[in-house]
């Protein structure tokens, strides 16, 4: 983001508007994200036992469903999805959030849809992925990578997070700094 792009943002989040995303407007951030949040949260916490214990075990593909996403404008490189495979017990959130989406302001993003399940470790890591339990969905890597910090270089605005937190899912670009593209359900 820009430099008056992310003072807006801090405005929007009720901090001073210095143009540095540093820890007081992490703070915001992620407080105005819980806030959103339902209470209590649906989604197990994550460490690897709540993570067994809500979904199963990584890779067990028998805990999927095809998530219908046909006309919410979703594409993999370039081509329009009509399917998301994911754990049947985020589907319907994960639904309620793409269709929100679709009808928002940002469903231009949807474009850039970069997978959700996928059985792997954690990039830089060993743990599985919450990828490996279809619990995980990137979109628009692209701008918004692993390792490119967020707000400060990576461009999803906090709106697509908002989408996501109203379902108790975290994005990692306001959780972790980096990672934009990615939101789980977890909390």
């Amino acid at each position: 983001m820009t430099i008056p792009q992310i003072q807006a943002l801090q405005t929007r989040l009720g901090v001073t508007p210095d143009g540095f995303f540093g820890p007081i407007s992490i703070a915001a951030c992620q407080a105005h994200l819980r806030a959103l949040m339902p209470s209590p949260n649906p989604w197990p916490a994550q460490d690897e036992a709540s993570l067994r214990a809500f979904y199963g075990a990584a890779g067990d593909e028998s805990q999927l469903t095809d998530l219908d996403v046909a006309g919410l404008g979703v594409c993999y490189e370039g081509t329009p999805v009509h399917t998301v495979r994911c754990h049947h017990r985020v589907a319907a959130s994960l639904g309620r959030v793409l269709t929100n989406i679709s009808k928002s302001p940002f469903a231009e993003v949807l474009r850039n849809y970069d997978g959700c399940y996928c059985n792997r470790a954690m990039r830089l890591g060993t743990a599985p992925s919450l990828h490996a339990r279809g619990a995980a969905i990137d979109i628009n890597d692209a701008e918004n990578g692993n390792l490119v910090h967020w707000p400060a270089v990576a461009v999803q605005p906090l709106e697509f997070m908002e989408f996501f937190a109203r379902e108790g899912w975290l994005s990692a670009g306001a959780f972790w700094g980096r990672d934009g593209a990615h939101s789980q359900a977890t909390r």
